[in-house]
C-alpha cells in the first residue's frame, strides 16, 4: 500500500517537472522567434511608401503605374575571412537577411540600390575569400524576378584610391555588372551610377576611364534635355534619353565640411559631428563635388559611407541624402529609405529597423523572468525567515 502511493507521488512530481520543463521551452521559444523572426515583420509594416507630391492630380491607376518605388540603403559590409569572427558574422547576416526579406516581402518594391561597402574585406580578400563572400550577398539579398537590384561600387569593396587596382575594379563589375558612368533608365527616370572612389582627379588609368565615361553620359543626358548651352549642331548624332534630370547614386558623399548641420535621431553622434571631414576619403574633394553637379546638374544625390544619416542643399538646390548603413555592427538603429519616384519628382521616407538595444533588452527581461519562475517552481522565492525554518525541519527529520 506504501509503495503504490510513493509511486503515485513520484509520478506526480515527474510530471509536474515534465509540465515546467515544458513551460520553459515554449516561454523561451516564445521569446527567440519574436526577436529573431517576428519582431521584423512588426517593425517594417508600419512603414509606409511616400505619396509624390504631384501624383493629386493624376488618376490613382496611372499614378501607381508610372511612379517607380525605389529601396536605398548602404554599407552592408559584410565580414571577411580576416576580421571577421564566426559569431558576429551570423549575428550581423542574420539580422540583415530577415530585415532585407521581409522589406521585399512587405514592401514589394521595384529596385533596390545598395551604396557601396557591400564587403567588409572587398579591398584585401583573396578570390577564394571573394567566392565565398559572393555567395553569402546573394543568399542573404536574393529577390524575386519582379524585383531589379542594382549595387554601387564603395572603397571596401575595392579599395581606396591608392589600393583600388583594375582586377579589383573588374571583379566587382563582373559580379554586379557595374561600370561607373552608366546609366540606369527605368519608368523614364535616369539614375546615374558613379565610382566615387575613382574621382580622384589624379589622372590615374582608372579614374580616366571613370571620367571619360561621365563626360560622355553627361553630354547624352544635356542634350537630351536641351540645355540651352548645347547648341543642336553637337547634339545631331546625340543618342536621345529621357528628358529627366538624372539622379546620382555613389558611395562618397559630396564635399562638405563635417557633419555639424546634419540632424536627427541617425545623424552622426555629437562628439563626431564637429570633426572635419578629409578630402577623397570621408567626403569627395570640392573639385570632384563641383564637377559631378556640373556635368550632370543632378535633381537629387544619394550617398553612404559615413554609416550616418545627413541631409544637405548643394549650390542651394540640389538636394543630398547620405543613407546610414544598413549593419548592425555600425549603428544601433539602422534604416532604409524607400522612395517614390516619377520623372519629375520625387518622395523619400525612412524606413528604421529594429533597434538592438531594445532586442536586448527584451532579452534582458526575459532571462530576469526565466529566473524568478524557476526560483518560483522550486520554491525558493519565500521570505528569508520561512526558508530557513523549512532548512531546519527537513534537519530534525533527518
Amino acid at each position: 500500500m506504501l509503495s503504490c502511493s510513493s509511486t503515485t507521488v513520484k509520478n506526480l512530481l515527474l510530471k509536474r517537472r515534465l509540465c515546467f520543463l515544458l513551460k520553459l521551452v515554449c516561454f523561451v521559444s516564445s521569446v527567440l522567434i519574436f526577436c529573431e523572426f517576428l519582431i521584423y515583420y512588426v517593425v517594417i509594416f508600419q512603414c509606409r511608401w511616400p505619396e509624390v507630391k504631384g501624383g493629386a492630380h493624376a488618376g490613382e491607376k496611372e499614378t501607381s503605374a508610372s511612379v517607380l518605388k525605389a529601396i536605398i540603403l548602404a554599407d552592408t559590409h559584410l565580414l571577411g575571412e580576416i576580421k571577421g569572427h564566426w559569431l558576429d558574422k551570423l549575428r550581423r547576416e542574420w539580422q540583415m537577411e530577415r530585415s532585407f526579406q521581409t522589406a521585399l516581402w512587405f514592401l514589394q518594391p521595384d529596385i533596390v540600390f545598395i551604396l557601396g561597402d557591400v564587403f567588409d574585406e572587398g579591398k584585401w580578400s583573396s578570390p577564394q575569400a571573394w567566392a565565398d563572400d559572393v555567395r553569402r550577398f546573394r543568399k542573404m539579398f536574393k529577390y524575386p524576378v519582379s524585383t531589379e537590384l542594382v549595387v554601387v561600387v564603395g572603397n571596401h569593396d575595392i579599395g581606396f584610391h591608392y589600393e583600388m587596382t583594375t582586377y579589383k575594379l573588374k571583379r566587382f563589375e563582373k559580379v554586379f555588372n557595374f561600370t561607373s558612368g552608366k546609366l540606369i533608365t527605368r519608368k523614364g527616370i535616369n539614375f546615374v551610377l558613379v565610382n566615387s572612389v575613382a574621382m580622384e582627379g589624379d589622372g590615374c588609368a582608372v579614374c580616366r576611364t571613370a571620367e571619360a565615361k561621365l563626360v560622355a553620359l553627361s553630354h547624352k543626358l544635356n542634350c537630351s534635355q536641351q540645355k540651352p548651352n548645347f547648341s543642336n549642331k553637337r547634339c545631331s548624332d546625340v543618342e536621345k534619353l529621357p528628358a529627366s534630370e538624372p539622379i546620382l547614386l555613389q558611395h562618397y558623399p559630396l564635399y562638405r565640411k563635417s557633419d555639424a548641420e546634419c540632424s536627427g535621431e541617425d545623424s552622426a553622434p555629437p562628439e563626431e559631428k564637429n570633426i572635419p571631414f578629409k578630402e577623397n576619403y570621408d567626403v569627395l574633394s570640392q573639385e570632384a563635388s563641383q564637377k559631378l553637379i556640373w556635368w550632370f546638374h543632378p535633381r537629387l544625390v544619394l550617398s553612404g559611407h559615413t554609416h550616418s544619416a545627413c541631409e544637405v542643399l548643394h549650390a542651394g538646390k540640389i538636394p543630398e541624402i547620405s543613407v546610414p548603413s544598413f549593419s548592425w555592427r555600425n549603428r544601433n538603429n539602422p534604416s532604409f529609405i524607400m522612395g517614390s519616384i516619377t520623372p519629375t519628382d520625387f518622395s523619400l521616407q525612412k524606413c528604421f529597423l529594429p533597434y538592438e538595444s531594445r532586442v536586448f533588452t527584451i532579452y534582458c527581461a526575459a532571462g530576469a523572468l526565466l529566473v524568478i519562475l524557476t526560483l518560483a517552481h522550486f520554491q525558493l522565492l519565500t521570505p528569508p525567515f520561512y526558508f530557513a525554518q523549512r532548512l531546519i525541519s527537513k534537519h530534525k527529520a533527518v
